[in-house]
């Protein structure tokens, strides 16, 4: 028995109430839970806010004359992504391997039609109950995880994670195996940068679930790097613009700027929060390795590292701003009292002859 999910996660650009959503949700006629994993204790890993799962019934996708009829789910995150998974599950009857069907599909191929498909129906859900709801098809992050029971169910575990049927070099069959990870002797998963494999006699979606939401962290993480790179570009426009203006206008530009960036500070320090504290395992350290290794491969600590450097040179010019309003204001204020001072002379010289 083989399976194959393939996964896409989407940004709604706004963060979702989950409890208010799920109040709201039995009048649609759509399926849906909360979810969590499955086979490990609840003090293990913790979810702040568990996400909402929809089931979203099935699709069929197509390429080269070969069908997969698929399973349609998609877990809605508090923190505005949509994760849409696409599941095919080897019935008994259909005898072609997984290999041969995982190269016909590699990449997704033939899948981006039921992909939008289903996010449209998602987006007519959510308009609903999230104002200024924005969903953009094209961006998003991509995810196949193929599923066995046994080691011996496959041959080649390189061409199937590389999508090629080619006799790669050891260099690259090393660097791929290198992230393999093993519970037991009977079990293992091996993660790449866009697919994984998972052999596991239990059939449990944990691990799956795991490397769905480093990825969600992962988009999560290369959205809000793109947002700081235009308000960085709006910010040096804004202060080059200020820069042209009277002492006046300059100071009152100042302190919009300031206002801006320090609202802008605020969300995104809380966004950010939230994204690193998505899940937390404290006790099951295999699971604690598979989810570590996946945030590693897919170089998440490089987009953190990333939006933490944006936000420091936001910060920077937030105080090298503040710093020349305050300036300016106490040249403002000793001209005041050096005024009052000379009104007071002159006040007193004018008493003294009349």
């Amino acid at each position: 028995m083989y399976a194959m999910h393939f996964y896409r996660i989407y940004e709604t650009t706004k963060s979702i109430d989950l409890i208010q959503l799920e109040s709201d949700l039995p009048g649609s006629g759509h399926n849906y839970s909360r979810t969590g994993l499955s086979r490990v204790k609840t003090k293990s890993i913790q979810m702040e806010v568990l996400p909402l799962l929809l089931r979203l019934g099935t699709g069929t996708v197509e390429k080269d004359g070969h069908f997969l009829e698929l399973e349609v789910q998609a877990r809605i995150y508090d923190i505005g992504a949509i994760s849409i998974c696409l599941s095919y599950e080897n019935p008994a009857d259909d005898k072609r391997g997984l290999e041969e069907l995982a190269l016909i599909f590699a990449g997704q191929e033939g899948m981006d039609s039921l992909f939008e498909e289903k996010l449209g129906i998602i987006h007519s859900i959510l308009k609903i109950f999230v104002t200024d709801l924005m969903m953009d098809k094209e961006y998003y992050e991509d995810y196949t995880i193929y599923y066995i029971n046994q080691p011996s169910e496959i041959e080649d575990p390189v061409s199937l994670l590389m999508g090629e049927n080619t006799d790669f070099s050891p260099q690259i069959k090393e660097q791929v195996l290198n992230n393999r990870l093993s519970y037991s002797t009977e079990d293992y998963v091996i993660i790449t940068w866009d697919t994984a494999l998972i052999c596991d006699p239990e059939s449990s979606s944990d691990l799956r679930d795991l490397i769905e939401f480093a990825n969600v962290q992962l988009l999560e993480l290369r959205y809000y790097d793109t947002e700081l790179s235009k308000h960085m570009d709006k910010m040096y426009d804004d202060i080059e613009a200020a820069d042209k203006k009277s002492r006046f206008w300059r100071f009152r530009q100042y302190q919009n700027i300031m206002t801006a960036l320090m609202e802008l500070i605020a969300d995104l320090t809380e966004v950010t929060e939230k994204i690193g504290n998505l899940i937390k395992i404290t006790e099951d350290v295999y699971y604690a390795r598979v989810y570590q290794t996946t945030l590693k491969v897919l170089r998440t600590a490089q987009w953190n590292d990333s939006v933490d450097r944006k936000l420091q040179v936001i910060q920077r010019n937030y105080t090298l701003l503040s710093n020349e309003v305050n300036v300016r204001h106490s040249n403002f204020l000793e001209w005041i009292i050096i005024i009052l001072i000379a009104l007071e002379f002159a006040f007193a010289i004018l008493e003294a002859v009349l």
